[in-house]
């Protein structure tokens, strides 16, 4: 992290901001897209309804490979999801060819555990690692075990949901807890004299992930900027440890049948 706490340096040598505000210019690499004649031609469509030349991150979004095609989540008539067989490797190494032609500045993979992270390091012939993982990561789902794999492979973890996530009704169950409103939360928020939002974004930074802010609201943006002007004491971050469940908001189970999902490892 850079002396202001304002960047973070990736293992390929560009920056990424600490506090993800969605200023940087990612794109995704959506499941259906993921044989390796489809990833370049998915990307370069993308660059041109962005009318931009590269992306700063080109994001392997989930280790499920799906059918390819238009339809973002493909089923047959029986309303089952139609899976692919290709080897996320295979995409990885297409994705590696993007880089090489300019088109995007870094790589990245998203929902993979600690295993499919080593099968793309163990790959003979890996040219670039990845240089984030990008995760559910919460007060709720800290995520120690992966974190301290990634930190350990030079590979930065990016935390979605950082705040309990938006809860749409199509993704997370109404009846789950809302992580700000969490009395032990609350009771850290007021001793520091901020937001339990604040204090749960200060949370993840301190302990090296990057979390993923995400507001449409002018003020809310603003505030958010504060995480950066207090610590919390090393008796606040024991205190917010104790709050993990391991319990995810998205836990996308309609991959769960699948061999490559993610969440059936522990980490």
């Amino acid at each position: 992290m850079s002396s202001k706490q304002q960047f973070v340096k990736l293992n390929d040598g560009h920056f990424i901001p600490a506090l993800g505000f969605g200023t940087y210019k990612p794109q995704e690499l959506w499941c259906t897209f993921f044989r390796p004649e489809l990833v370049q031609p998915a990307l370069e469509k993308s660059l041109k309804k962005l009318q931009l030349d590269y992306v700063d991150l080109y994001i392997m979004h989930y280790p499920v490979p799906m059918k390819p095609g238009d339809i973002d989540y493909p089923v047959d008539e029986k309303g089952k999801l139609l899976l692919d067989t290709v080897d996320f490797c295979a995409t990885w190494e297409a994705l590696e060819k993007c880089k090489d032609a300019g088109l995007v500045k870094s790589i990245v993979v998203s929902n993979f555990n600690h295993k499919q992270l080593e099968r793309i390091l163990n790959k003979p012939g890996l040219k670039y690692k990845p240089v984030c993982n990008q995760v559910e990561c919460h007060l709720y789902l800290n995520q120690s075990k992966l974190l301290d794999y990634c930190k350990s492979k030079d590979i930065v973890l990016v935390a979605y949901g950082a705040l309990g996530t938006q809860r749409y009704k199509e993704w997370v169950d109404q009846n789950s807890p809302v992580l700000l409103h969490d009395p032990v939360l609350c009771d850290v928020a007021k001793k520091n004299n901020r937001s339990p939002a604040l204090v749960a974004l200060r949370y993840l930074l301190q302990r090296g992930v990057v979390p993923l802010a995400q507001s449409f609201k002018e003020n809310e943006m603003k505030e958010n900027l504060q995480v950066f002007e207090f610590q919390l004491s090393p008796e606040d971050m024991k205190t917010l440890d104790g709050l993990n469940k391991n319990f995810r908001y998205l836990a996308a189970e309609f991959f769960i049948d699948h061999p490559e999902y993610p969440y059936s490892e522990e980490y």
